[in-house]
Order: C-alpha cells, then sequence, then structure tokens
C-alpha cells in the first residue's frame, strides 16, 4: 500500500540538513492530510486533521501560506498526539510513503514524534517515492543546477499531466489529493515504476469527497489574518511639532547595488529638512563613514555611524548557509565607533560566507558603547514574528534586552505593508511588556520618493533580472518572482511625514530626539601613525618613550645617511652635506624619520632578497637623504632635483614615496613587510567600482529591456563627462568641456531623456544611477601599514584572490583617516632588464650591473637617434620615435627633456627644444640670470623645478614659497598665484631685475606651469629607459629574449617582439626540448630560442621535468626523451603539444610522423609514452631488486617509426600556431611581405584600432583571411563577414547589400587578399565609425596591377661602375612593365633619370637584388602607384 500525505508547518526549516532531532530547527505541525491507497488506486483511508498548537503560534506569513491562523488552530484543532497516533496507524499498513517533496513532510512528522517521545523510526524507515524527483525528468523544465533540469513544482507537474493547474495549493489535503492523483497517472503512464506495480495499465485513481478549503473558512473564523480594522480616529501630530526628528535607519550607495542615495545627497536633503541628525546603516560594511562624517561636520549636523549587520548562529560555522538578521547597529560615540569597526571587520575577515556576518557571541564582546535597534522586516524580532512565531520573537528581543540594556530600541516602519501592521503589533506589545523603547524609522533606500524606480532597477542590475518579471518583497520568491520592494515609500521622508505617520506613537518620535542625545559628535580624520620602527639600542632616547618623541629615530635617520653618503660620493662636499642637513632637518621638524627609515627598509631587504628596485618615481627623487639610504637611485644634486618639491618646509604633510619592484618580486617584498610588521598591521587599499555614465546606461538598458542596438547608440552618444554635469551645465560650460561634436551628442542626449519613451526613461534613470557603487577592488598597488591591528583605527574587508585584508575607507581618504599609505608598484621593465642580466650572464659569463651602465655610451645614443625604441620603456610610441630621430639626443638630459615633453601641451615645444640644440634657433633668456637653469634644456621652461629654482633666483622665494608656487600654477589656484604674482614682483624688482621682463615671465608660467612636468619623476623613468636602450644596443637578443619573455601571455605583443627581433637580425627559433627554458632564451649562436612556457598545454612542472630530464646530455631522441622525463609531469597531451609546436623537430623527424599511425591505430607519440613508461618502471625495479642491476631496462625494443607524408605547409603553420600562439617556422605572408611593406598602410591591420584617428581616410591592408561567415538577415537578405590578418594585428570586415554581393566571392578562408577601406560613419543615422570596404583583390596580383614605375635614390658618392653594372644586370634578366627612374643626390642638387626603354618586372629575385643594392644612408627606392 501506499500513503499520500502532505503537511502545513509554522515555516521552513534553517538548516535543511538538520537531524530531526534538532527540535529548534524543523517547524511545528499546522495541518496533517493523507490518503492511504492500494496498489491499483483504491482508496481505503484518509484523514485531514488541523493540529491544535501547544507552546507555540502560527506566524503571520505561514498564516498567509496555508489560511490557518492561531485562532483557528486553538478552535477547530485535534490535539497532537491523537493526530499521530491515527496517522502512523494507517503508515504501518503501508510499503510506501509518498508525496511532493516528501522529505520535509518526513522530518516533520518525525521531529513531532520525537517532541511526544515516540520513536520516528517507523516512519523514516519506510521507502520514499517523491513524485518532485520522480517528475524532473518526465516535465524537462530547463534552468538546474548543473546543466540539469528544475525540479518541477507540483502545479507545473499537475499541468503537465493533465494540461490544467489546480488551485488549492496549500491545503494540505488538496494538496494530497493532487499528488495522489499525479502519482496514479504517473504509474499509469509507466513514468513511476516499481516492482509490485505489475500492471499500470489497470490502475484507476479513487479520489476522495474533500472538506471546504483552508482560505474558504468563514471569515469570522479567520481571526489575526484578517487585517481589516475599525476605522479610528488618527491623532493629530501638532503635539510633536516642536519635536526634533532625525532618521536612524538610512542606506547609502555603499550599500552596494542595494541603494541609490550617495552620501553627500543624503546630508543635504537632512540639513534640508532641518534634521539635527542622521545616521548611515550600510548593508554589512562601514564604506560610508569617513565620507558621511565629513559630509555632517560641513553641513552642521550631527553624524551618527552605523551599520546593518548580518548576525547569524555561528560565524563561524561555514558547513551551511546561515545569512543571518540584518541588525541595526549605532555608534554612541568614538569608542562606539571603534567597537563598530570592530564588528564590521570580523564580519568579513572571520565571518565571510556568502555575505559578511557576525553572532551574539561577537556583539557581547564589542556591545559597549553600541545601540542596537531590531531593524525592518528582516530583523531578528520581526522575522520570528512573520515566519516563525511570538515565542520565539519575544526570546530574541529579551535576549537582546538583557544584552544591550537601555540601548536596545524596538524599530517601527509603516510603509503600508501587510506584514508591518502584524509585525508592529506584536512589537508594540512586546516593548510595553519589556519595558524597551520604540523608535519611528523608514529603512530608507533611496532619497527621494521620485527615486523608486530607479532604485528598482538598481535591484535588477544586482540580481541579473528584468524590471518586467514579477517582483516579491517578502516571503519565498522561488524562480518565479524577483526581489523588488511593494511601493515607493522607502526614501528619506521629511519630519513631519514621519510625525504624522507616527501620532499615534508619539513616543517613537520623542525617543529619537532623546537617543540623538546621547550620541557624540566626534571627529575620524587624524594626523597619520607611523608604526614604530625597531632601531638600534644605541640610538634608542628614553625621552622619546615619555613624550613620544622621535630623537631616536632622527639619530639614526642620520647616522645612515651620511654613512650612506660616503658610499655615494666620492667626497662629502659642501655642498652635499648642506643638502644633507636642510633635508635631515625638515626631516625632523616635520616628524617624519620614521616614514624614511620604514622605506629604506623593506628596498634594502628587496635588493638583499634578489628584486629589482627601481631608480625612483614621482617628486622622491628629489630627496638626497633618500638617495643616501637607498631608497632611489638618481642624484638628485647632480640633475638640479628639488627636495622641497617632495617635501615642502613650510608646508607639513606626508611625504609619499611611490617605490618601483619587478613585478616577479613585488610579493615578495609585501610579504617581508607582512612578516615584520604583522598580518593584523598590514592591508590594501578598497577601491569602489562605481557605474559611470556609458555603464549606465547600458545596465538600465539591459533591465528595462531596450533592444541592445538602442542601448549601444545611447551610450555611444554620451562624450567624455558625466551625466550629472552634462544635464547640470549650462551650453558655454558644456563648450569647455566637450569638442563641438560632443556638443551635438549632448544635444540629441538631452532631446532623448525628455521624451516619456523607453529611451527616454533608460535615461533618466540612468542619470540618477550614475556613480552607484557597483563592486569593490583592491587598489593595484597601495598597502597600509599602522602601528597596531589595523581593525584599532579603521574597518577592513575581504577581497577576492587575496589573502591580505582591505581597508573600507578607498584611497582618497586613507591618509586623512591616519592611515600610513605605501605604493608597492610592480614595474615590468626591471623585470625584463633582470631577466636580460641573466641572460647575459649565461650566455657571455659577464655581470652586469644596470646601475653602472656609463652614460655616455655611444651605441646607446646612436639607437635613440635612429628611432629605434621598441621594447624602449616610455620611448617606443611612433610619435616618440619621430621625435628623437629629430632630436638625435647626445647627452642623458636630452632623455630627460624628451620624458618631459612627450605629453599634451608641452608637446607643442618640441620644435623649438630640436630646433635650438641643433642650432637652427637662437636661444634666448629673457633675463641673464635665467641661464643658469635653462641652459640645459636650451633657454626652454621644461620643469616645474626650474619655476621653482627661478622663484628662488630671482626673487628670493623661500624652498617653500617656491613649492606652493609651483603647486598653486600646476593645479590653476588663480586666488593663490594673484596673492603671489605682487610679492614676486616687488621682491624681482628689488633684486634688480626689469619690472616688464619679469611680467613676462610670470606670464608664462602661468601659460606653461600647469603643464610642466615633475624633473624627478622624468629623470628616474629617462633613467629606466637609458637601462633598457643600452642593453637593446649592446646585447640585443638578450634583451629582445627577456622582453618576449614577459609578454608570453599577450600574443599581438609576441608577434611585434618576434618582428623586431628579426629586423635586429637576430632569429628568433622555434621551441627546442634541448635547448629551450621556461623563458625565451639566447642560445650559443645568439639566436633567440622560444620558451616551452610559453606553449598551450605545457606547464611550468613539464618544464622543470624536461629541463632536469636533459641535465648531464641532450635527448637523442623521442624514446630518449621519453626515457628520461618525468611522465607524471609530462603527460600525452604535452608530448603532442611539444611535436606540433616544433619542440621535437631536432630528432629529425618530420611533425606529421609523430601522429601517424600503427596497424593498431596507435601514434608514434602513443608509443613513445609507453615505451618510456615500461623503461622507468623496468629500471625502477630493477633498482629495487635483491640484486640490483640495470640490464632489464635495455631489454624493450623501440617502436618502429612510422614513414608518412609531411604535413601541407599551411596546415603545419596553423598547427603551430595553435600551440604557440604565432607562426614561427614561417609566416603564410612571407612571400608577399614586398607587398604588405610596400603597397599597404603602414602599421597594417592595427592602425584601425583606433577608427577615430583615421576617420576619412583610405588605407589598403594585405592580409590572410582567417575566417569568414555567409549569412542571411531576418529580413532575407544576404550578408557576410571575415577576419583577416596581417603581421601585426586582426581585424572582422562586414559586408552588407551590394557591398557583399560584389566580394562575396574573395570572402574564402585561407585566401590572401588585398583590401582597401575606407574610414567613415555607419550611416542611416548612426555616429558611429566604420573601416567600409571599397575593393578587394588577390595579393597575389597586386604587384602587377598596382605599381606603375620604380624610383632608385642614390647618393652620387655611391654611385660607381660596380654598383651601375650589378643594377642594369638584374633589370636586363626580370624585363616587365614596371617603369625606372634613377634620382640622383648631390648636397642640395638632384638629377632624374627616367629609362625610356628599360622596364621590370618586379620578380622576388630582382627585389631582393634591389635589396641588396640600396644600402641604408646611400640609397633606397620608392614605388608610384597607378591611378
Amino acid at each position: 500500500m501506499i500513503l499520500i500525505y502532505d503537511t502545513e508547518t509554522t515555516g521552513l526549516p534553517r538548516d535543511w540538513n538538520a537531524p530531526i532531532s534538532d527540535a529548534d530547527n524543523w517547524p511545528r505541525l499546522v495541518q496533517l492530510a493523507w490518503q492511504l491507497h492500494d496498489k491499483q488506486g483504491r482508496l481505503l483511508s484518509r484523514g485531514n486533521f488541523i493540529v491544535a498548537p501547544e507552546g507555540f503560534t502560527i506566524p503571520f506569513n505561514s498564516t498567509k501560506i496555508h489560511g490557518i491562523t492561531t485562532d483557528r488552530a486553538l478552535a477547530d484543532g485535534v490535539p497532537l498526539e491523537k493526530v499521530l497516533a491515527d496517522f502512523m496507524s494507517d503508515a504501518a499498513q503501508a510499503k510506501y510513503v509518498m508525496g511532493h517533496n516528501v522529505g520535509f513532510d518526513v522530518n516533520v512528522v518525525g521531529a513531532e514524534l520525537l517532541r511526544l517521545g515516540q520513536p520516528a523510526e517507523p516512519l523514516m524507515g519506510m521507502s520514499i517515492i517523491d513524485s518532485k524527483e520522480e517528475g524532473t525528468d518526465f516535465c524537462a523544465i530547463p534552468g538546474g543546477r548543473g546543466g540539469k533540469f528544475k525540479w518541477p513544482t507540483l502545479t507545473e507537474l499537475h499541468q503537465k499531466l493533465f494540461d490544467e493547474g489546480f488551485g488549492d495549493a496549500h491545503d494540505a489535503a488538496y494538496d494530497v489529493a493532487a499528488t495522489a492523483r499525479c502519482f496514479f497517472e504517473m504509474v499509469r503512464l509507466g513514468v513511476i515504476e516499481r516492482p509490485d506495480i505489475t500492471d499500470p495499465k489497470a490502475v484507476h485513481y479513487e479520489a476522495p469527497q474533500l472538506e471546504v478549503a483552508n482560505f474558504e473558512t468563514p471569515k469570522e473564523k479567520q481571526g489575526a489574518s484578517d487585517m481589516s480594522k475599525p476605522e479610528v480616529e488618527v491623532p493629530s501630530s501638532d503635539a510633536l511639532a516642536e519635536v526634533p526628528f532625525s532618521h536612524l535607519h538610512v542606506h547609502s550607495q555603499f550599500s552596494v547595488l542595494q541603494a541609490v542615495s550617495p552620501v553627500n545627497e543624503l546630508v543635504a536633503a537632512a540639513k534640508e529638512m532641518g534634521m539635527p541628525a542622521l545616521a548611515v546603516t550600510d548593508h554589512g560594511n562601514m564604506m560610508a563613514a569617513f565620507q558621511f562624517v565629513r559630509a555632517c561636520s560641513k553641513e552642521g549636523i550631527k553624524p551618527i555611524v552605523g551599520a546593518e549587520l548580518n548576525v547569524c548562529r555561528d560565524m563561524h560555522d561555514k558547513s551551511v548557509k546561515d545569512n543571518g538578521y540584518p541588525t541595526v547597529f549605532l555608534a554612541k560615540n568614538k569608542k562606539g565607533y571603534h567597537n563598530l569597526a570592530k564588528l564590521a571587520s570580523k564580519a568579513y575577515t572571520d565571518g565571510f560566507y556568502y555575505v559578511p556576518r557576525i553572532d551574539r557571541s561577537l556583539v557581547e564582546e564589542y556591545k559597549n558603547d553600541l545601540i542596537v535597534l531590531t531593524g525592518g522586516l528582516f530583523g531578528e524580532v520581526p522575522s520570528l514574528i512573520l515566519n516563525v512565531g511570538e515565542t520565539q520573537a519575544e526570546e530574541a528581543l529579551l535576549f537582546w534586552k538583557s544584552l544591550m540594556g537601555d540601548d536596545f530600541y524596538v524599530e517601527l516602519n509603516r510603509h503600508g505593508l501587510e506584514e508591518e501592521v502584524v509585525v508592529n503589533e506584536t512589537l508594540m506589545s512586546l516593548a510595553s511588556k519589556h519595558g524597551v523603547k520604540l523608535v519611528a524609522s523608514n529603512n530608507s533606500y533611496y532619497t527621494r520618493q521620485d527615486q523608486s524606480e530607479a532604485h528598482d532597477i538598481l535591484l535588477c542590475v544586482k540580481d541579473a533580472r528584468n524590471v518586467s518579471e514579477p517582483k516579491r518583497y517578502v516571503g519565498k520568491r522561488g524562480r518565479e518572482f524577483r526581489f523588488g520592494f511593494p511601493n515607493d515609500s522607502f526614501y528619506l521622508k521629511s519630519p513631519e511625514e514621519m510625525k504624522r505617520l507616527f501620532a499615534d506613537v508619539p513616543e517613537a518620535i520623542t525617543n529619537i530626539a532623546m537617543l540623538v542625545d546621547e550620541v557624540e559628535t566626534y571627529a575620524l580624520e587624524r594626523d597619520v601613525l607611523l608604526p614604530a620602527f625597531d632601531i638600534p639600542s644605541e640610538f634608542v632616547h628614553a625621552e622619546d618613550a615619555k613624550d613620544g618623541g622621535k630623537r631616536g629615530e632622527n639619530a639614526y635617520l642620520r647616522h645612515i645617511t651620511f654613512q650612506g653618503a660616503e658610499k655615494r660620493y666620492s667626497e662629502i662636499t659642501e655642498e652635499v652635506r648642506e643638502r644633507l642637513e636642510f633635508e635631515l632637518q625638515t626631516i625632523e621638524r616635520t616628524g617624519y624619520p620614521g616614514y624614511f627609515l620604514i622605506v629604506q627598509d623593506f628596498t634594502t631587504a628587496a635588493r638583499e632578497m634578489g628584486v629589482s628596485v627601481g631608480p625612483g618615481r614621482g617628486s622622491a627623487a628629489g630627496s638626497a637623504v633618500a638617495y643616501c639610504v637607498g631608497i632611489t637611485n638618481v642624484d638628485p644634486i647632480k640633475y638640479d632635483l628639488l627636495f622641497e618639491r617632495f617635501l615642502n618646509p613650510d608646508r607639513i604633510s606626508l611625504p609619499d614615496i611611490d617605490i618601483d619592484f619587478d613585478d616577479e618580486g613585488r610579493g615578495k617584498v609585501i610579504d617581508y613587510v607582512i612578516e615584520k610588521y604583522g598580518a593584523n598591521q598590514v592591508a590594501q587599499i578598497i577601491t569602489y567600482g562605481t557605474m559611470a555614465a556609458k555603464s549606465s546606461i547600458r545596465d538600465t538598458a539591459r533591465v528595462m529591456e531596450l533592444p541592445l542596438g538602442d542601448a549601444d547608440r545611447l551610450a555611444k552618444l554620451v562624450p567624455d563627462i558625466s551625466l550629472k554635469k552634462m544635464f547640470s551645465l549650462n551650453d558655454k560650460a558644456l563648450k569647455e568641456k566637450v569638442r563641438s561634436e560632443g556638443l551635438a551628442m549632448v544635444k540629441e542626449l538631452k532631446k532623448i531623456s525628455a521624451q516619456k519613451n523607453l529611451e527616454g526613461r533608460t535615461l533618466q534613470t540612468a542619470r540618477v544611477l550614475e556613480g552607484s557603487v557597483r563592486n569593490t577592488g583592491i587598489h593595484a598597488c597601495g598597502v597600509i601599514i599602522t602601528p597596531d591591528d589595523i581593525t584599532n583605527f579603521v574597518p577592513v574587508a575581504t577581497a577576492k584572490d587575496s589573502a591580505m585584508a582591505c581597508t573600507q575607507f578607498d584611497n582618497a581618504v586613507a591618509e586623512d583617516a591616519g592611515l600610513l599609505k605605501m605604493d608597492f608598484l610592480g614595474l615590468k621593465t626591471l623585470t625584463v632588464i633582470k631577466d636580460a642580466v641573466k641572460n647575459v650572464k649565461l650566455r657571455h659569463g659577464e655581470d652586469l650591473d644596470p646601475d653602472l651602465f656609463p652614460l655616455d655610451d655611444a651605441k646607446t645614443y646612436e639607437l635613440f637617434q635612429r628611432g629605434d625604441t621598441v621594447g624602449i620603456f616610455q620611448y617606443e610610441s611612433a610619435g616618440m620615435q619621430k621625435h628623437l630621430k629629430s632630436l638625435k639626443p647626445t647627452v642623458f638630459g636630452d632623455l630627460i627633456a624628451m620624458n618631459a615633453l612627450y605629453r599634451p601641451g608641452p608637446m607643442e615645444y618640441i620644435p623649438d627644444f630640436v630646433a635650438r640644440k641643433h642650432g637652427k634657433q637662437v636661444i634666448t633668456y629673457d633675463l641673464e640670470a635665467c641661464k643658469e637653469h635653462l641652459e640645459e634644456t636650451y633657454g626652454i621652461t621644461v620643469y616645474q623645478e626650474q619655476v621653482m629654482l627661478l622663484s628662488q633666483k630671482l626673487a628670493g622665494f623661500s624652498k617653500g614659497e617656491a613649492d606652493s608656487l609651483r603647486k598653486a600654477m600646476g593645479k590653476k589656484k588663480k586666488a593663490i598665484i594673484d596673492k603671489m604674482k605682487p610679492d614676486f614682483m616687488e621682491r624681482g624688482i628689488a633684486n634688480g631685475h626689469d619690472p616688464v621682463k619679469l611680467a613676462k615671465i610670470w606670464t608664462d608660467w602661468e601659460a606653461f606651469a600647469s603643464y610642466a612636468f615633475n624633473k624627478s619623476h622624468s629623470t628616474c623613468y629617462a633613467w629606466v629607459a637609458y637601462q633598457t636602450a643600452y642593453l637593446k644596443a649592446n646585447y640585443p637578443a638578450e634583451f629582445m629574449a627577456a622582453q618576449l619573455s614577459n609578454n608570453m601571455n599577450d600574443i599581438k605583443e609576441v608577434t611585434n617582439l618576434m618582428e623586431e627581433s628579426r629586423r635586429q637580425g637576430v632569429p628568433v627559433l622555434g621551441p627546442d626540448v634541448n635547448e629551450s627554458a621556461f623563458k625565451f632564451t639566447v642560445n650559443k649562436d645568439g639566436a633567440i630560442r622560444f620558451g616551452l612556457g610559453a606553449m598551450r598545454g605545457v606547464g611550468e612542472g613539464a618544464v622543470i621535468a624536461i629541463v632536469e630530464g636533459r641535465e648531464g646530455s641532450t635527448y637523442t631522441s623521442l624514446f630518449d626523451f621519453a626515457c628520461r622525463v618525468n611522465l607524471k609531469d609530462c603527460n600525452k597531451r604535452v608530448f603532442e603539444a611539444l611535436a606540433v609546436g616544433g619542440a621535437f623537430d631536432s630528432f629529425g623527424l618530420h611533425r606529421a610522423q609523430f601522429f601517424a599511425l600503427d596497424h593498431k591505430e596507435r601514434t608514434l607519440i602513443e608509443l613513445a609514452v609507453r615505451f618510456g613508461a615500461a623503461n622507468q618502471e623496468t629500471a625502477n625495479s630493477a633498482q629495487a631488486s635483491l640484486f640490483g642491476g640495470d640490464d632489464g631496462a635495455m631489454d624493450i625494443p623501440e617502436p618502429p617509426v612510422p614513414e608518412c607524408e609531411e604535413w601541407p605547409s599551411m596546415d603545419l603553420l596553423n598547427k603551430e600556431r595553435d600551440i604557440v600562439g604565432v607562426y614561427i617556422s614561417g609566416h603564410p605572408l612571407d612571400k608577399f611581405r614586398f607587398e604588405l611593406e610596400h603597397l599597404c598602410a603602414k602599421g597594417g591591420l592595427t592602425r584601425l584600432d583606433n577608427l577615430a584617428q583615421e576617420k576619412g581616410k583610405k588605407l589598403t591592408f594585405g592580409g590572410l583571411i582567417l575566417a569568414c561567415e555567409h549569412r542571411i538577415s531576418k529580413a532575407g537578405r544576404p550578408w557576410g563577414f571575415f577576419s583577416i590578418e596581417d603581421f601585426k594585428g586582426v581585424y572582422e570586415f562586414r559586408c552588407f547589400g551590394e557591398d557583399y554581393v560584389k566580394f562575396k566571392e574573395f570572402m574564402v578562408e585561407g585566401w590572401m587578399v588585398m583590401v582597401t577601406a575606407q574610414v567613415k560613419e555607419q550611416g542611416y543615422g548612426r555616429e558611429d565609425l566604420e573601416a567600409k570596404i571599397q575593393s578587394i583583390e588577390l595579393l597575389s596580383e597586386a604587384r602587377e596591377k598596382r605599381i606603375s614605375r620604380l624610383h632608385i635614390q642614390i647618393q652620387l658618392s655611391a654611385l660607381d661602375d660596380g654598383w651601375v653594372n650589378r643594377f642594369s644586370s638584374s633589370v636586363e634578366k626580370h624585363p616587365g612593365n614596371v617603369g625606372v627612374t634613377l634620382e640622383i643626390y648631390d648636397d642640395e642638387a638632384k638629377l632624374d633619370m627616367p629609362s625610356r626603354t628599360s622596364k621590370v618586372q618586379l620578380h622576388d629575385e630582382f627585389v631582393s637584388d634591389l635589396e641588396q643594392l640600396c644600402i641604408p644612408g646611400q640609397a633606397q627606392y620608392r614605388l608610384d602607384l597607378k591611378k
């Protein structure tokens, strides 16, 4: 027999996997209904009982589901013992228990049996049939976990079986009847099978006569579930008119993707509404705290720092999902703030599991000076009222009251929700009963009521749902509903609105005023706290411990400074000593010796660990102290770098030293800092990822279901400006922010925004969402070090992919919050230099020290003069190469200046700078006194330091004043500039300078100083560039190998670097198991050998095994390789990758042979792996045997090597590229290099990476078609696209309409074609640019079709009989249709000699002859193309 049953309960279990003995976990039984059937479907017995509640109440949300209230259950219910006796009597007759999700029902009844002291085993041990499980594949509803089908609901199953739903779900009796009907129908259809059911076709379900459903019970019986109330007179709020009101439960944008209010907007609104105070209580964090306190202080209202933290049962238990209850905590004072920070930090560091969590025991530890509110509907007490029962809710309220005493408040919310009416009624009753104060709240998530739609869309963005989907706020949502707020009442209501809303509970308003009075105002800004640096005992000063002085640190810094100066300078001159004394005195006066000691400690440790440290960056390079103690590596005295640019003696501010480390060693330095100061004192810095203008439009459009094309068009209309500024600035201000075309786009957006259609609403909503915090991340290089546990100062969080904690405050406020921030930057170039030095050592045995490279190396300057700077740090752009060729730098100062000048603004001075260097323009100075500081830059002001030095020399400005001037001009602070000008003029005139010329100098400074660059930074990075250029000029193979090694993951860059290497005359060879290492290396012949680590499918472990295996001798064959490598690391897949990539080519086999099959369908690689495994096993067995010996390993014969055809060239190259990422053995386009170089656009397809830059141009490209597709549009029109690749890059062209018809015959994968395209607007009202194809032809025909004449340009001095004879001979051998002209040059004179009789055909052989004849500097050629 089969017992089919269902239950209605007080709710759901907290933990579905908990044992039934956990009485608190499993809900109570409210209704139990069952039907007992025989296997033919006859109804033998049934029961349907409401259970009389004993010791519990039925919560509101459960009543909403099944319609049974506590009152009704007390009136109509039957004692539990009687219900279960009848049920178990029928259960004893059954073999199976059956239901839909019946496991839950079994556990509920089992738990009730245990509560009665009865055994549960008779029920728990019965065989189960679950229609949910049995019907999953039958219903086949997609979208389940792991790609499986979803479990069907009972309604879905019923619909599938009978093509109709059923309307009385969640009445146990009706659910049982529906389940039974489904069960027997599934038996009849053969979906459910059991051995006892032998004749499914004979099954016929006998349905019972059911009682009236729960929800059809007469209204008078529903009691508490009837939410209608007699009309009562609402008290007037006039009595509360003078009572101040403040919001205590408010969320800002830092409730990530849950609230839309910016902090400043909230504070401004509170101020405008006359609130004396405001709290911010973001979900799970305190990220807003610093900004919030600062904003409140500015507006003159009291900030109440809070957080809504998730309080779970056990924050350390991560075996079960328990998000806890969101509970509102408020800090009463500074001590409370720190306790709250502890809670918010540990929620992440110790309790994070899906969400940040704390538990009651942690609250007990940090409860002092905190206030706790019960929170909204999801808070513990309200949630228990709604979902579990009033008894449990009361227990929770009593816990919090006993824990927090008078600092515990009951929060009332009135958003017009039915649930709130029930909750508030119970809360007020419990508060009255237990003497807990009430406070009125509005649990706001947006500032204004009209922002509710934007908030709803933000929630959709968070959950990746569409706004059109049905939503639910409280209760189970399942997959049918998204989360969403029920109305637009969750905004920052005015005090008047709140008083009217709670006029009947006046104490809920007056209590807030008393609570606010208890809160103290405090600041979060503080001076930066440095961790104590452990100085040697002989420098410790006893007085420091008493008064907090830094005598010991200053003495130790002085000691190591002069100790370092003796090493840095051959002689400590008076100039050096004076500079060091000035800096040390400034450091002592500003109180930052510890800062320098900390930085020099970890930079010294870095060098000792073999980590490369940069020469410095930014203004820190201006410090001679930093240079002497080893923080920087550039002498500031030699290069006129100013300390006051770094640390102004007149204006105390924390120095900021950014340090570059090689990117592979950066982590070691951070680990050292953690080890030295403790993991609890070191953290990274959080970053807030916010919705920018375009992303807010795209996100909004997606959830509002605006078509993708329209969304893309709207986003692309946004110029480089925020929506806020776009809609707030006037046309004049907008013109200054955006170009003329940008202004047209802004006008178009404003026009669309004014419309009431979907596009208009999308833009209006995006304006509200712009700036919302979308996610959090980690600052790329910032590290915080604190004197003590970091959570004693600021709250912290955790970040993905990092073991370190991160601050909840971002970089913008870190220093103001008293945090010492260090920037540990990873600079790839330092790793390149380090690897190149290693390569030189390996090949030449030379020990290079990059810091000792001579600054007068001729080869290095020649490299810069040629513009041969591919791979050279900061000097490799095409524009920089052009200017270097003009400048022809000869001294290091030229490189410093070019680094400073090559940026927007100063770039316009480059032609004058070049002309003056080469004597083509007279070098002039406004005043002779300027010469001292402007001579190195040929009379042009290039650096900020020059402005500072000249202000001191001309007008006697102090060092501090000079830095203030530099800063004011750089940031265009007009008020400060206007204030300083009269002083400059007066003091300059007093020094005897011409006032007219002084005024001119000041005007020039005003114009240029905002662009002038930091010389300290330029000098440091010019030095790094010089080091890379020195290596490239003197050790090109070793340098290029290092560059390739450090770009292995960027295939495009690897391709460019390989091309550059070949241009330098350095071959790049494919991978080889006998020569390759993990990175790219240089072999004994000076060729670069491809790194095995750059091959797909070959991991680091495999490379280590290969390198270890060849120690002693090289591999001689595939079988020798298989016998010697560790086959656990080098498996069959690694062998295959090595073979395809060419790493086995040295074994004398062609690549197809490795994959040829024997008579048993086994590849040679497979045989080799087996052979190697057998040999290794035999060798191991011999070593382990009693007698030893190793002859056994020789007994296994090598498999024969099969003969087969080689792969076709194109197949080989394509397979090779699949593994290696680039073409190595050759390139399909190699035979068309002439065409690509002379007939195509310089830079190749990479030119199309920036269409805006190429707008209006017609460009020609040659390449190989990688892939193409031919399609039909929805309108039935054919179109297609193809991807084409050249030596530089890849681009996808699309063809529509007539263009497709015209060009489709060329769209064939593997074809090599020449494409001419024009970059223009797409048309059809779209402003996007496209590369529109004008023509396509075969690359093989381009030479003959396109070239009309060859011009050879030659210097007269190079024109001798030998050259003429060789040229004439070549022309005679290759007659054709291309005209020939000789252009002979002699100084300024030029003689054109077009041939009337000789014409050539530009065969590869002729082009080869031509290349040899055209020696760089003596001759070159160019081509005329046919019109």
